[in-house]
């Protein structure tokens, strides 16, 4: 799942281990756009409380967007290069079809700025014509803007970068009007299901949906009709692809995604969804990936005891809003047959999680078909959600996620796609950032430890546990539900280690070196938010690992890590998180969050040292392969 991511790992990881930054280039160098930033039409909004305001006032002072967009603080991730092997070895009917993925992918960029932020388009639009009137502090912007998809984001350090004065984030994004306050919100649903408008408050409620106002009432639209022109074209490009990929199954996934982008039934995208996660043996990766981790708003239902009795009553789940990405690559079979010697272990990992007979798991503990497939992609292009450098970016995923139809209702199952030129290391500079990073941070007898490759077999654990566990039932938990399930998906990776090294996967010097890479990895530059649940819940390890006594962090910020002691907590603190997923009650939740939620001393001393020797504030995306095919 990833919820991210978004089975994403921890943001602070792959800001700090994929420090691939390009020497060559300074702030003078973006006088250029990326194509697939060209690619994006330029449109109003609607529902918008700035409707029909033309113009904007930057809001970083040239000292700030120079420094921002220095190679030093803002840090690249390159995608396939035009020369790229990969590429050059595709059979001609690929090297076709993977154009016209490029071309669906791209309008993503499109749709999920919209969501994230009705102010994205018009501002971009802004930019563009200051740039052409020669702004130079627009044309710094915009490379912050490109970055980062968006006007508002937070970055490395916590901290949220309004590129637009009297701009901000909403807690509902822009997924709901940007007037709409939580206490209207729910005093609005109340009425309506008191009203008997129950079918119109389960469309408000459901992830598919944009809200907008509708009188002194909220009514919702699906992102089929909202996006109707956008996802057409998409749809055309998958069935152009369909015409000449060389692979079958891969065709009837791409012509079952196009169908289910011009109806807007999500049955459809539950059979395009399922075909999707049978996928293993293709030549190319596509996917439109939908993760619920940005919508602040929906889940708060659950914290009005009079809304929550009234939802109960009516049989309506609220579900947090899909924000739209998109991802094409070419799939490497060298790396993905690495990976999949983990997926005969997935059901003597289900044998092994905390009280396995009371709740459904999407492994079947009895070794039957565990309907999970793996492949490690090269990638292309990354766009919308997915290519957001936001503080981090995504590593690897696991799709659908278990609020989709594919899942509930036809027992389908799940993929993982790993992000080779996300997790590799290929700089020189890179690398001795990290050996600076280690002397300033972990105690130095522990370094013999530290691995890369251990960093990826940690995320094909964390990846796979998002399968293990409650399959359902955890909607109680509100906010707090994806920032539990990305915790439980690091502790199921670290508490099974020991079964995994007796049944042959890892050898004892593999163990110890996925543990302290892990624990070096997980600390931070800066106390998150807590809407960032990928970096909350390296706070909670942290401290819980700190009060069992598996690591310690000194008074000079130096990491300590007590291999021994580290599975066992894993195991745990495991088993105290599928507690709370099990009971699904909001208040269970929010009191272990809290709990463990603390940043210590020592935690804002280490991070300290971390930013002595990392400057990396935020990161932008290079796809060289993409924009030639988007040229052609």
């Amino acid at each position: 799942m990833n919820i991210n991511p978004i089975n994403r790992i921890s943001t602070a990881n792959i800001t700090l281990k994929g420090s691939t930054i390009d020497s060559a280039k300074t702030a003078d160098d973006f006088s250029g756009e990326n194509k697939l930033v060209k690619e994006l039409d330029k449109m109003s909004m609607i529902n918008n409380v700035n409707i029909g305001k033309k113009d904007y006032e930057l809001n970083l002072s040239r000292e700030e967007l120079e420094k921002r967009t220095h190679k030093d603080y803002l840090t690249t991730k390159k995608m396939l290069a035009v020369d790229a092997p990969e590429y050059s070895e595709l059979k001609d009917g690929d090297k076709e079809a993977l154009k016209h993925l490029v071309k669906a992918a791209v309008v993503l960029d499109k749709v999920n700025m919209q969501l994230d932020n009705p102010n994205n388009l018009p501002f971009k639009e802004f930019l563009e014509k200051e740039i052409e009137k020669g702004n130079e502090d627009a044309k710094l912007t915009k490379v912050l803007f490109d970055a980062q998809k968006g006007v508002c984001s937070l970055d490395r350090e916590s901290n949220m970068i309004e590129l637009a004065k009297g701009v901000s984030m909403r807690p509902g994004k822009g997924v709901y009007p940007q007037d709409l306050e939580k206490e209207e919100f729910h005093q609005t649903l109340i009425n309506m299901l008191k009203n008997g408008k129950v079918d119109e408050v389960a469309k408000i409620l459901n992830q598919r949906t944009v809200v907008e106002r509708a009188g002194n009432e909220l009514v919702a639209v699906d992102y089929v009709d909202k996006f109707r022109d956008d996802f057409a074209y998409m749809a055309s490009e998958l069935e152009k692809a369909a015409e000449t990929s060389t692979n079958e199954d891969f065709n009837e996934f791409l012509k079952l995604q196009a169908k289910a982008l011009r109806t807007a039934d999500p049955m459809l995208d539950a059979y395009a969804d399922k075909k999707w996660a049978t996928l293993q043996d293709t030549p190319l990766e596509f996917t439109i990936t939908r993760e619920n981790y940005s919508d602040e708003l929906t889940e708060t239902v659950v914290e009005n005891p009079e809304l929550k009795k009234l939802l109960d009553e009516n049989g309506i789940v609220p579900v947090a809003k899909d924000f739209l990405g998109g991802r094409v690559g070419i799939v490497n079979k060298k790396g993905t047959d690495a990976i999949l010697k983990v997926k005969s272990y997935l059901p003597l990992m289900a044998q092994n999680m905390p009280f396995k007979d009371e709740y459904i798991q999407n492994i079947a503990p009895d070794g039957k078909d565990s309907k999970q497939t793996m492949v490690d992609a090269d990638l292309v292009a990354v766009t919308g959600d997915v290519g957001e450098f936001r503080a981090g970016i995504t590593l690897a995923e696991n799709l659908p996620n278990d609020d989709k139809l594919s899942i509930k209702e036809l027992d389908g199952g799940r993929r993982n796609v790993y992000h080779r030129q996300i997790r590799l290391i290929t700089s020189e500079d890179a690398r001795e950032k990290m050996q600076k990073r280690l002397e300033a941070t972990l105690k130095p007898e522990l370094h013999k430890y530290y691995n890369d490759e251990a960093d990826h077999w940690f995320t094909v654990g964390h990846e796979n546990g998002h399968s293990l566990g409650p399959k359902s039932g955890t909607e109680g938990l509100g906010k707090y539900k994806s920032i539990i399930e990305e915790n439980k998906a690091d502790m199921v990776s670290l508490a099974m280690l020991d079964v995994l090294t007796e049944a042959g996967m890892y050898t004892p010097e593999q163990r110890s070196q996925i543990i302290v890479t892990y624990a070096a990895d997980n600390m931070m530059t800066s106390k998150p938010t807590m809407s960032q649940a990928h970096r909350v819940r390296s706070v909670m390890q942290n401290y819980y690992f700190i009060k069992e006594g598996a690591i310690e962090i000194s008074k000079d910020g130096v990491l300590n890590v007590n291999i021994d002691k580290m599975v066992p907590t894993a195991r745990k603190m495991l088993e105290e998180i599928i507690q709370v997923q099990m009971k699904g009650d909001f208040t269970k939740a929010e009191k272990y969050v809290t709990d463990y939620f603390v940043w210590t001393p020592e935690m804002e001393k280490m991070a300290e040292n971390i930013k002595k020797v990392s400057k990396t504030l935020n990161g932008k995306v290079e796809s060289p392969l993409a924009d030639k095919l988007l040229s052609e």
